[in-house]
């Protein structure tokens, strides 16, 4: 059974990376590198602030720091455990796959796609109450994972399960929030 969900899962991987084309590759690198987000980050917590105030934003971010700190343990741990070689790296498919980018670690799970989507869940349970279309946030967590595909460094299943994995943190650190929230910023 598993045997056979990693087959699908190979080849769907093949499938979606091969629409890739040389005309993009720039485009998919940029949107990859964390650093390029960040006028998106910024203008995000402007957002925040306007909204919550400097002290709650202060709170939030903090928060934030914790559940990327954890997210980021949880998938090094999962990936040093499971030892998935990625795409790029694995022969029974790197000669006929396009590899834009390399890396040496593991794939399963990504962790792109579960610190994104941890975020994104957080900030949505945090804050859809005060902004009408804040789901629009999620469409962040999916073009960045697309670009581990596109790139050749991880299967569609690394990505579903970072997204699990991060929606489930993103769902535990914003009920902790609630908590410590409701101590320290009482209504």
């Amino acid at each position: 059974m598993l045997e056979k969900l990693l087959q699908l899962d190979t080849k769907l991987f093949v499938f979606l990376n091969s629409l890739g084309s040389e005309n993009f590759d720039a485009f998919w690198l940029i949107v990859t590198k964390q650093a390029y987000w960040t006028p998106f980050f910024l203008l995000l917590f402007y957002l925040i602030y306007k909204k919550l105030g400097v002290k709650q934003t202060l709170f939030l971010i903090l928060f934030i720091a914790i559940l990327i700190t954890c997210t980021d343990q949880l998938t090094n741990l999962i990936k040093n455990s499971v030892q998935r070689l990625r795409p790029c790296n694995n022969p029974e498919i790197n000669d006929f796959i396009r590899i834009v980018q390399v890396r040496k670690s593991f794939s399963f799970f990504s962790g792109h796609a579960s610190n994104t989507m941890a975020v994104a869940t957080f900030l949505y349970c945090v804050l859809n109450k005060h902004f009408k279309y804040f789901y629009i946030l999620f469409l962040w967590p999916l073009v960045f994972a697309y670009s581990r595909i596109y790139l050749g460094l991880h299967y569609p299943l690394d990505i579903l399960s970072g997204y699990a994995a991060g929606a489930i943190l993103g769902f535990l650190i914003f009920k902790i929030y609630q908590k410590v929230k409701a101590k320290y910023f009482p209504v």
